[in-house]
Parts: structure tokens; sequence; C-alpha cells
């Protein structure tokens, strides 16, 4: 039979050092997005409750320093951490990314298409390595960037694009939610 103390000295302490670290690892990856986001009240709060669960995870590994899963949980906790704290910060979609598109087909269509739905575009004609395309620029919400994907590989699957974090945007055009959401007359290029 198991004894009270091989729960606690085998299964206990090493799942309570695993889940400090998830928390801790998962928080401090939040911080940095925070940091590089500007935020910088939230940035520190977050180092503050990091360290503090850090400190405890270590003081229970350096307590029995002899004990090898402790290092174990502390490595997996660790290697978690990363992992659900990117998990969180792609949901918390926090910030701008700026969606660049490049055509060959025509692009004013494309554009439309986004502006249509309330992303505000522009666009301008441009020469590649194959001859003419289109340059399309959409700055919006990481929360709405999924929407606009979705919109150049339905309108135009073969458009090359590079999304690109930006650290601050000024006013802009995002979508409204889907009940505010209206017809946006589109602009026509004169001479077409």
């Amino acid at each position: 039979m198991l004894t009270e103390g091989f729960w606690y000295t085998w299964i206990l302490i090493p799942a309570l050092i695993f889940f400090a670290r998830v928390a801790d690892v998962s928080i401090g990856t939040i911080r940095i997005v925070f940091i590089s986001k500007g935020l910088k009240i939230l940035a520190p709060v977050l180092g503050f409750f990091e360290i503090l669960i850090w400190l405890l995870a270590m003081t229970k590994v350096f307590e029995n320093l002899d004990n090898w899963l402790y290092f174990i949980a502390y490595s997996a906790g660790f290697a978690a951490g990363n992992y659900i704290g990117l998990l969180i910060e792609e949901k918390l979609a926090i910030g701008y990314v700026n969606l660049q598109i490049i055509t060959q087909n025509s692009g004013i269509e494309l554009a439309q298409k986004l502006s249509e739905r309330g992303f505000g575009v522009t666009w301008h004609d441009a020469f590649g390595s194959r001859g003419k395309v289109t340059v399309i620029y959409c700055v919006s919400k990481r929360s709405n960037f999924e929407l606009a994907t979705g919109i150049i590989k339905k309108s135009n699957p073969k458009a090359f694009y590079t999304i690109e974090d930006v650290r601050y945007a000024n006013q802009g055009v995002h979508p409204l939610p889907a009940m505010q959401r209206g017809f946006v007359q589109f602009p026509r290029r004169k001479g077409k």
C-alpha cells in the first residue's frame, strides 16, 4: 500500500511544480507580448505574478535537489507553459496586423470585396518579376485578420500576401459587427 509520504513526494509536489511552471511561463509569454504592444500598465502587473509563482516553484525544487522527478516536472511545465502562453496570446488577438496583398489578377475586385466587408484598403498598381501586379494594403485588428484572409482566399486564391504585426495604428477603417455592417460604396477608378 502506498503511504501518504509517497503521494506527497512523488505525485502532489511534482504536479504543483508542473502547474506552477505552466502558469508562470504562460504569464511571461503574455507579458512579453504586452510589452511589445506598448501596454505599460499590464506588463509589470503580470511580471509580479510571474516571478512570485516562479519563486514558489523554485523553492520546492531547491528544497529537494535529490528528487529527479521535480526537475522533470519543472522542465515539462516550462515547455507546456510556452505552448499554452502562445495559445492564450493567439486567442487574445491584441493589436493590429498589416496585410500586404500582391495579386496578378485585377486587385480592384479584391479591394472592393474587402472594403464591402468594412476593411480599410489602399492599393496601387506596381510591377513584379512576372509583370503588372496590384498591391493592396489593409491594416486590421488582429481579431479580424482571419475574416480578411478568408476573403482573400475565396476571391483570389493565388494572391500572395504577408501578415505583419503593427505596434500602433492611429484611426483607420475596421469592420463593424455584423449587425452594424452596411454596404460601403467603393470608388471607381477613372478610365475603367
